[in-house]
């Protein structure tokens, strides 16, 4: 008898997650002394606004979300559309790759949105997201390359704009999106996305990266309050978008556990020490799990109340 190939896929995925849990876990506790008197330099104050400005980031994307499904037709109030992507979100900390996507399209069904409709819209969300986050994190490259605390240029910054003002061009776009589709055996849009859904999608997407790297610099600035502020930022809110971005490519692995942490730490390590770098890496890591399940908690109640959850009987 033959296994299913994707219980394949499912099992190499949780089995590579275990390793990098298991890696990661050796590796603080190896450093653990180090880590630990980093960790207890963190104020309360420190650590609140790191975790409001954490969880502010999905919020954005769901403001986001709901432009590019109102564009193609559905417009959800916020009630609704909270319960839908806060808690359908969640999917991504499940091995697999769709499940995010299937758990939204399930929950609009209820709501009486195609399903169809709310899948390609999440498949949407997930790859604006990944491109708006490289875009921003294009000015961090620099730091990966040069491995030195000032190591930046403003060309990498221009690159970014003109690349940006090239890709998120609505007709190439679309495009693009039409031809992604085509390769995933699924149906076109059911119109081309607007030039204005696009630039307002975009921009809630920005400041959810924002938001997300505000809260690493937050932390950062807590445990190095000397560093000068512009190599900071374009570490910590430009980076963290180019590392997030990366652990939303590997798709082996749940929420890019390892992959982010591993080149966030990375670029940390070029303005602070090692283990300040860890004790950030982690933390944020601790919050952004945490923002999730409060985010979603909000969303998961509404939905019980409203029947988009289990049963509606």
């Amino acid at each position: 008898m033959t296994v299913p190939s994707g219980r394949v896929l499912n099992a190499v995925r949780i089995g590579l997650l275990v390793v990098i849990l298991v890696g990661v876990g050796i590796a603080l506790w190896r450093n653990w002394s180090a880590v630990s008197v980093e960790l207890g330099r963190m104020s309360a104050g420190a650590l609140v606004a790191a975790f409001l400005l954490t969880a502010a980031a999905p919020v954005a994307t769901l403001m986001g979300w709901r432009v590019l499904l109102a564009d193609l037709g559905t417009r959800l109030p916020a009630g609704p559309a909270a319960s839908v992507f806060l808690v359908g979100q969640l999917g991504k900390y499940v091995p697999g790759s769709v499940w995010t996507v299937l758990a939204q399209a399930e929950m609009g069904a209820r709501l009486k949105v195609p399903r169809r409709r709310m899948a390609v819209v999440g498949l949407l969300s997930i790859g604006l997201g990944v491109l708006t986050g490289s875009l921003m994190g294009i000015p961090a490259v620099p730091r990966l390359l040069d491995r030195s605390g000032e190591a930046f240029s403003w060309w990498w910054v221009a690159l970014a704009v003109v690349l940006g003002g090239v890709l998120l061009w609505p007709r190439l776009l679309n495009t693009v999106i039409a031809r992604g589709l085509t390769l995933l055996r699924r149906e076109p849009l059911e119109h081309e996305l607007s030039g204005r859904a696009v630039a307002l999608t975009a921009a809630w997407f920005v400041l959810a990266w924002v938001c997300a790297g505000g809260g690493v610099l937050v932390l950062s600035l807590a445990l190095a309050p000397d560093i000068a502020l512009g190599p900071l930022l374009v570490t910590t809110i430009g980076g963290f978008a180019l590392a997030s971005a990366a652990g939303m490519f590997s798709i082996l692995v749940p929420a890019g556990v390892g992959v982010r942490d591993g080149l966030l730490a990375l670029l940390l390590v070029t303005l602070m020490p090692l283990s300040a770098a860890t004790a950030v890496v982690v933390v944020a890591r601790f919050l952004a799990v945490l923002a999730d399940l409060v985010v979603a908690g909000s969303g998961w109640a509404w939905g019980r109340r409203h029947h988009l959850l289990g049963s509606s009987t």
